[in-house]
């Protein structure tokens, strides 16, 4: 991986995204909206747009680590559905989208991207500190 000093994470993940760890090629963030159990996992280097603007190594480990924190958010939400995608029309930089899926939740059985993005419920600050320490417990 060859991180790069430019590298910065666009300011719309940073208005709902809590910073949980850095991974071995991702920064990890927590979207702060409890109606929807979302992580985004941003590659740190700069200037990426696609999956393939990684190198091979580069896109095995984002692979390794999107499972990685799908496999956690399934157990932990005990989610019917998990759902992953790097769209990217909004915010152009490269990041994976892992989102926790009810077949209850608001916006079930539609994807929840731009889905009601206006109306955020923010976790409580317990609620928000007890799942970033047990995901950064999950991750190491």
């Amino acid at each position: 991986m060859n991180q790069d000093s430019e590298f910065l994470v666009n300011p719309r993940i940073l208005e709902v995204g809590i910073f949980v760890t850095d991974l071995s090629l991702s920064r990890v963030f927590l979207m702060n909206d409890s109606r929807f159990p979302w992580i985004v996992l941003v590659p740190r280097q700069a200037n990426l747009e696609e999956i393939y603007d990684l190198s091979q190594k580069d896109q095995e480990i984002l692979l390794t680590e999107t499972m990685m924190i799908t496999r956690f958010m399934k157990s932990h939400f005990d989610a019917d559905k998990m759902n992953i995608g790097a769209i990217g029309n909004k915010v152009r930089q490269l990041h994976m989208h892992i989102v926790a899926r009810k077949e209850n939740d608001a916006a079930w059985p539609e994807p929840v991207w731009g889905w009601g993005c206006k109306t955020v419920t923010a976790y409580s600050e317990l609620e928000l500190d007890s799942l970033v320490q047990k995901l950064r417990i999950a991750i190491k």
